[in-house]
Protein backbone atom coordinates (compact mmCIF):
# COMPACT_ATOMS: atom_id res chain seq x y z
CA UNK A 1 0.00 0.00 0.00
CA UNK A 2 1.42 3.36 -0.96
CA UNK A 3 2.01 6.23 1.39
CA UNK A 4 -0.71 8.29 -0.30
CA UNK A 5 -3.26 5.52 0.26
CA UNK A 6 -2.19 5.13 3.90
CA UNK A 7 -2.56 8.87 4.44
CA UNK A 8 -5.99 8.84 2.78
CA UNK A 9 -7.10 5.95 5.01
CA UNK A 10 -5.82 7.82 8.07
CA UNK A 11 -7.32 11.19 7.13
CA UNK A 12 -10.84 9.91 6.49
CA UNK A 13 -11.10 7.80 9.64
CA UNK A 14 -13.94 8.89 11.85
CA UNK A 15 -11.69 9.77 14.78
CA UNK A 16 -9.62 12.23 12.76
CA UNK A 17 -12.70 13.95 11.36
CA UNK A 18 -14.31 14.06 14.82
CA UNK A 19 -11.13 15.58 16.21
CA UNK A 20 -11.07 18.23 13.47
CA UNK A 21 -14.70 19.14 14.15
CA UNK A 22 -13.96 19.27 17.88
CA UNK A 23 -11.00 21.61 17.37
CA UNK A 24 -13.04 23.95 15.14
CA UNK A 25 -15.98 24.02 17.55
CA UNK A 26 -13.57 24.38 20.48
CA UNK A 27 -12.01 27.45 18.87
CA UNK A 28 -15.41 29.01 18.34
CA UNK A 29 -16.52 28.06 21.85
CA UNK A 30 -13.30 29.56 23.22
CA UNK A 31 -14.22 32.89 21.65
CA UNK A 32 -17.70 32.70 23.19
CA UNK A 33 -16.28 31.94 26.64
CA UNK A 34 -13.62 34.67 26.25
CA UNK A 35 -16.30 37.20 25.35
CA UNK A 36 -18.53 36.07 28.20
CA UNK A 37 -15.70 36.39 30.70
CA UNK A 38 -14.29 39.66 29.31
CA UNK A 39 -17.57 41.41 28.51
CA UNK A 40 -20.01 40.05 31.10
CA UNK A 41 -18.26 38.52 34.10
CA UNK A 42 -15.12 40.62 34.56
CA UNK A 43 -17.06 43.92 34.65
CA UNK A 44 -19.22 42.45 37.42
CA UNK A 45 -16.13 41.19 39.28
CA UNK A 46 -14.50 44.59 38.79
CA UNK A 47 -17.58 46.33 40.18
CA UNK A 48 -17.77 43.99 43.16
CA UNK A 49 -14.08 43.69 44.10
CA UNK A 50 -12.40 46.54 42.28
CA UNK A 51 -10.26 46.04 39.20
CA UNK A 52 -8.23 42.85 39.49
CA UNK A 53 -5.12 44.20 37.78
CA UNK A 54 -1.82 43.61 39.48
CA UNK A 55 0.27 44.48 36.43
CA UNK A 56 1.81 47.44 38.27
CA UNK A 57 3.52 44.98 40.62
CA UNK A 58 7.02 44.18 39.33
CA UNK A 59 10.66 44.19 40.36
CA UNK A 60 13.26 45.83 38.10
CA UNK A 61 16.21 43.47 37.61
CA UNK A 62 18.53 45.78 35.68
CA UNK A 63 19.52 49.38 35.15
CA UNK A 64 16.86 51.76 33.91
CA UNK A 65 17.87 54.01 31.01
CA UNK A 66 17.36 57.70 31.74
CA UNK A 67 13.96 59.03 30.68
CA UNK A 68 12.22 55.63 30.82
CA UNK A 69 8.83 55.67 32.54
CA UNK A 70 8.39 53.31 35.50
CA UNK A 71 5.66 51.30 33.84
CA UNK A 72 5.91 47.65 32.93
CA UNK A 73 5.36 48.29 29.21
CA UNK A 74 7.92 51.10 29.05
CA UNK A 75 10.54 49.04 30.90
CA UNK A 76 9.97 46.02 28.65
CA UNK A 77 10.23 48.18 25.52
CA UNK A 78 13.50 49.61 26.85
CA UNK A 79 14.83 46.06 27.22
CA UNK A 80 15.13 46.20 30.99
CA UNK A 81 14.78 42.78 32.66
CA UNK A 82 11.68 42.89 34.82
CA UNK A 83 10.31 40.29 37.24
CA UNK A 84 6.61 40.87 36.47
CA UNK A 85 4.94 38.84 39.21
CA UNK A 86 1.88 41.10 39.11
CA UNK A 87 1.07 40.11 35.53
CA UNK A 88 1.32 36.46 36.52
CA UNK A 89 -1.07 37.03 39.45
CA UNK A 90 -3.55 38.77 37.12
CA UNK A 91 -3.42 35.88 34.63
CA UNK A 92 -3.74 33.31 37.43
CA UNK A 93 -6.78 35.07 38.94
CA UNK A 94 -8.39 35.40 35.50
CA UNK A 95 -7.74 31.70 34.87
CA UNK A 96 -9.33 30.74 38.20
CA UNK A 97 -12.40 32.83 37.40
CA UNK A 98 -12.61 31.40 33.87
CA UNK A 99 -12.19 27.82 35.14
CA UNK A 100 -14.96 28.35 37.69
CA UNK A 101 -17.30 29.77 35.06
CA UNK A 102 -16.61 26.87 32.70
CA UNK A 103 -17.20 24.48 35.61
CA UNK A 104 -20.60 26.08 36.23
CA UNK A 105 -21.45 25.93 32.51
CA UNK A 106 -20.50 22.24 32.22
CA UNK A 107 -22.39 21.45 35.41
CA UNK A 108 -25.50 23.16 34.00
CA UNK A 109 -25.15 21.40 30.63
CA UNK A 110 -24.77 18.02 32.35
CA UNK A 111 -27.85 18.75 34.47
CA UNK A 112 -29.84 19.54 31.34
CA UNK A 113 -28.59 16.42 29.56
CA UNK A 114 -29.59 14.06 32.34
CA UNK A 115 -32.60 12.07 31.33
CA UNK A 116 -35.38 10.83 33.56
CA UNK A 117 -34.60 7.36 34.86
CA UNK A 118 -35.49 4.80 32.25
CA UNK A 119 -38.56 2.75 33.07
CA UNK A 120 -37.85 -0.91 33.57
CA UNK A 121 -39.45 -2.87 30.78
CA UNK A 122 -40.08 -6.55 31.48
CA UNK A 123 -38.47 -8.71 28.83
CA UNK A 124 -40.88 -10.39 26.46
CA UNK A 125 -41.37 -14.06 27.19
CA UNK A 126 -39.14 -16.24 25.08
CA UNK A 127 -40.88 -17.76 22.11
CA UNK A 128 -41.00 -21.55 22.37
CA UNK A 129 -39.62 -23.22 19.25
CA UNK A 130 -42.15 -25.02 17.10
CA UNK A 131 -40.50 -28.42 17.45
CA UNK A 132 -40.76 -28.20 21.24
CA UNK A 133 -44.46 -27.34 20.94
CA UNK A 134 -44.97 -30.31 18.63
CA UNK A 135 -43.17 -32.65 21.05
CA UNK A 136 -45.33 -31.37 23.91
CA UNK A 137 -48.48 -32.07 21.91
CA UNK A 138 -47.28 -35.62 21.18
CA UNK A 139 -46.46 -36.15 24.88
CA UNK A 140 -49.87 -34.84 25.96
CA UNK A 141 -51.70 -37.01 23.41
CA UNK A 142 -49.77 -40.12 24.59
CA UNK A 143 -50.77 -39.43 28.19
CA UNK A 144 -54.45 -39.67 27.24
Amino acid sequence: MGMVQEFKDFAVKGNVIDLAVGVIIGGAFGKIVESMVGDLVMPLVGAAFGKLDFSSLFIVMGTIPPGTAMTLDALKKAGVPVFAYGSFITVAVNFAILAFIIFLMVKQINRLKREAPATVVAPAPAVTPEDVLLLREIRDSLKK
